[in-house]
């Protein structure tokens, strides 16, 4: 049941890992469009724009366990591409023991500052209420979101990608049934979305852990690698911090981002809810590719494999660069209609603002779809401290464009935003992988290979 992706065609090998990741995440993203559609049009414009201001707190700490779980199965690929197999059990061991600390910080510390940082963030008065009800549910079931994103990074790490798919497009099919159930028979209102959510994500982890004791062997742990070791610990965790860092200084990016544009009300923050929704949707073709390039740069670079690293992900780019430009297209050509999907026709002033920001951020797809290129090639690589910086700088760029641009141009300058971001991150990943890419060392794969020394001269 596992993909050995240190042998054989490097484009087919990548292609056929990520097909499977496209369709699962697309199918993920397919549901919160739901969620969003149904909110929009069974409940309101307000309960939309009410989700849609949490996205920034919400991003903080699921993309932590993200980050987290991401970063831990780096480690497990490196072990499966050096043929050692007591090392994968392991690190899943260790995975699993830091996963379970970090959602027990991380639901804490969610619930606590909930309601704190909405009124930091001047969440309009007529949906603080609702998006209050809706991120407390999202935290009290971090979790599920945890169980399965650990699960499905280790058997991606191993190169399956096709298990954690089937599950997640059952799942996807039980939120929309959820959805309805919850808001429109039960009038749940938005909180009825946030249980959907949470409790679906649980159900297509339970059912990879079931699948996954019964067909692979190689996770099979028995007690000794439970036994906690932090000097094993921190091998993981000198990857996975960084990862998660970078996702938590995007996440803070993103709130103050969101602060801003709480400031021109609840219709604007409905446009670039439904915006970013119809966004995350597009972007998930070069989301798929990065997490082929991290387990595939990981595989290889466990095997001491250099050049197969580099002609991967030069491939990779091209496809993906291709599909991208066919992206762009669609979304410049249709995004007010996909828009209007989320609002009905009584607010055409939301969708065509809507529309704007899906226009501007499509001319900057290329650079996107290279930050996350690059990005994940060089979490393979060993290399987390780099995307954590690529994360400051999109931090860096947010703080200081959105009260500029906001002030100056309004909500046209916080559609800027984050190609502006995009293009300074991917700029500092791209130097990074070439510098890299010219030290790395042959790698000894009887030696534990996630030290990033290994990789820099």
């Amino acid at each position: 049941m596992t993909n050995d992706m240190t042998r054989g065609n490097p484009t087919r090998l990548i292609i056929s890992f990520t097909l499977p990741v496209l369709f699962g995440n697309l199918c993920q993203q397919l549901y919160g469009m739901v969620d969003s559609i149904i909110v929009g049009r069974a409940i309101s414009m307000e309960a939309l724009a009410a989700v849609g201001a949490t996205s920034g707190i919400s991003f903080l700490v699921i993309g932590c366990i993200q980050g987290l779980t991401a970063g831990f199965s780096v480690i497990t690929a490196q072990r499966f591409g050096a043929g050692d197999y007591e090392g994968v059990k392991r690190s899943v061991a260790t995975s699993a023991l830091l996963s379970l600390a970090a959602t027990v910080l991380l639901t804490a510390a969610g619930i606590l500052t909930a309601r704190p940082l909405l009124e930091v963030m001047n969440t309009p008065a007529d949906i603080i209420e609702d998006s209050y009800a809706y991120i407390i549910v999202i935290y009290y079931g971090v979790a599920a979101t945890a169980f399965y994103n650990l699960l499905s990074c280790i058997i991606r790490a191993l190169g399956d990608s096709k298990t954690p798919l089937i599950f997640l497009v059952f799942a996807s099919f039980l939120n929309v049934a959820l959805d309805l159930l919850f808001i429109i028979t039960f009038h749940m209102g938005v909180g009825g979305a946030a249980w959907a959510t949470v409790l679906s994500q649980g159900v297509s982890g339970l059912l990879c852990l079931g699948y996954a004791w019964r067909r692979f062997p190689l996770l099979r742990m028995e007690k000794r690698h439970w036994t906690f070791d932090w000097s094993y610990a921190w091998k993981h965790l000198r990857l996975a911090l960084p990862m998660a860092m970078q996702f938590v200084i995007t996440g803070t990016s993103v709130l103050v981002n969101q602060a801003v544009l709480n400031l021109f009300g609840s219709a604007a923050v409905a446009a670039f809810s439904a915006a970013s929704k119809i966004h995350m949707l597009s972007e998930q073709v070069a989301v798929s590719f990065g997490t082929a390039m991290a387990t595939y740069a990981g595989q290889n670079y466990g095997a001491g494999k250099a050049g197969r690293v580099r002609e991967g992900l030069r491939k990779c780019a091209l496809a993906c660069e291709a599909i991208t430009l066919g992206i762009m297209v669609i979304m410049t050509a249709f995004g007010g209609v996909m828009s209007s999907w989320f609002i009905d026709g009584y607010h055409p002033e939301v969708i065509q603002q809507a529309h704007l920001y899906l226009f501007i951020s499509a001319l900057f797809y290329p650079a996107l779809t290279m930050l996350f290129l690059y990005r994940n090639t060089l979490l393979g690589l060993g290399n987390g401290v780099t995307p954590m910086l690529a994360g400051v700088c999109e931090l860096l760029s947010r703080m200081i464009g959105a009260p500029v641009l906001g002030h100056f141009f309004g909500f046209t300058g916080l559609c800027w935003i984050n190609p502006i971001a995009w293009v300074t991150a991917s700029g500092l990943l791209f130097l990074s992988y070439r510098k890299t890419m010219r030290n790395i060392r042959p790698v000894d794969p009887t030696v534990d290979a996630s030290d990033p020394n290994k990789i820099m001269n």
